[in-house]
């Protein structure tokens, strides 16, 4: 596997512009009507995960505990949900599913992804794949899931099932700024479908499931999207990403080439999981100066102004438009994830 060459192919071109009140009152309302600026502002201020060990009481030094799945189909399309532009956090953005680890719910991150997947697009990523389970009682299950009314093991029990977990595979880790009134460290997971899905819909625009609104707090629709799609729907501002979703995809747009997924293109997921890239702990850094065209420059662990070598590069630049909604992302990233990165990347602190 040669170099991975800078994505600076990825460009939507449009300017920025945004003001922020101070109070804590008024930073709720920033997150929700204006995600992307929210968080720019976070950054320039503050200029193992299937087990329960891992897993700490939340306080407000702490970052919350929280996960996310990536689910890849047969396609090599990618389940996107898109927030409710009325939710608490980041409203209106798309996003892989997931959530905040329950105490009450989870024994893991990674049992977290899974609930949260099952809970906000009726995906139920479990053995056996095809469990002789109505629809109508999966959404039932799932409603009564997401309003704490019945706990997803006691689901699970019931219905012979077990979470697969094991098919999840660590794929960064990545920790909200210091001076964000609320902070997640969130890990990243991906799961790879069966040819014969699970339960819940599993294929591009035609959505044998869609999500019901819940209330018409958290998720309004889901559907899956090659990366390369939904990187291109970005651009033209159809929809839009924070940060971690872009890095993520712009890094599986690289090796989920073509239309069938294979083998080989597994492999090299399971590569990345297993090494230092699946472990890496991004903490993103805001620099004081803006680029030539007047975007944010964000760095991630590794970059040359984060300790790395000279000329590596390992950074994003961000603008963000009127209506605090990214509107451009340039992912710069000019050294091999299979075998540059450095150990001691994987070690970011809090």
């Amino acid at each position: 596997m040669g170099p991975t060459q800078p994505l600076s192919h990825f460009k939507t071109p449009i300017s920025h512009s945004l003001r922020f009140l101070h109070s804590c009152c008024s930073n709720q309302l920033q997150i929700r009507s204006h995600p992307a600026a929210y968080y720019l502002r976070a950054q320039r201020m503050s200029t193992s995960v299937h087990g329960p060990a891992q897993i700490g009481r939340n306080s407000p030094e702490t970052p919350r505990l929280s996960a996310s799945l990536v689910v890849v189909n047969q396609r090599n399309e990618v389940l996107l949900v898109h927030r409710n532009p009325r939710a608490r956090f980041f409203g209106g953005v798309h996003v892989f599913p997931g959530g905040n680890f329950d105490h009450a719910q989870d024994d893991s991150l990674a049992m977290t992804a899974i609930r949260e997947t099952f809970e906000e697009s009726g995906l139920l990523i479990a053995s056996p794949s095809t469990p002789d389970i109505s629809e109508s009682v999966l959404d039932k299950a799932r409603h009564a899931i997401h309003e704490q009314k019945l706990l997803f093991r006691s689901f699970l029990m019931t219905h012979k099932l077990n979470a697969d977990g094991d098919s999840l595979l660590p794929f960064t880790q990545w920790v909200t700024p210091v001076n964000a009134p609320r902070r997640f460290r969130t890990q990243f997971f991906v799961a790879f479908l069966p040819a014969a899905p699970s339960t819940g819909f599993s294929s591009g625009a035609k959505q044998d499931r869609i999500p019901k609104s819940d209330g018409g707090q958290e998720v309004i629709s889901a559907r899956f999207l090659h990366p390369e799609d939904a990187l291109a729907e970005f651009r033209e501002g159809k929809i839009t990403f924070m940060p971690p979703q872009y890095y993520i995809l712009s890094t599986l747009a690289g090796l989920l080439r073509g239309r069938n997924n294979n083998l080989e293109q597994r492999k090299q997921v399971h590569t990345l999981s297993r090494g230092l890239f699946g472990s890496m702990v991004i903490n993103p850094r805001r620099l004081v100066e803006e680029d030539a065209e007047g975007r944010t420059i964000l760095t991630y662990e590794g970059d040359e102004t984060r300790g790395g070598p000279s000329g590596r590069l390992h950074r994003a630049l961000v603008k963000v438009g009127k209506a605090g909604i990214t509107t451009e992302i340039v992912l710069q990233r000019n050294f091999d994830i299979f075998s540059e990165i450095v150990p001691q990347i994987t070690e970011a602190k809090l």
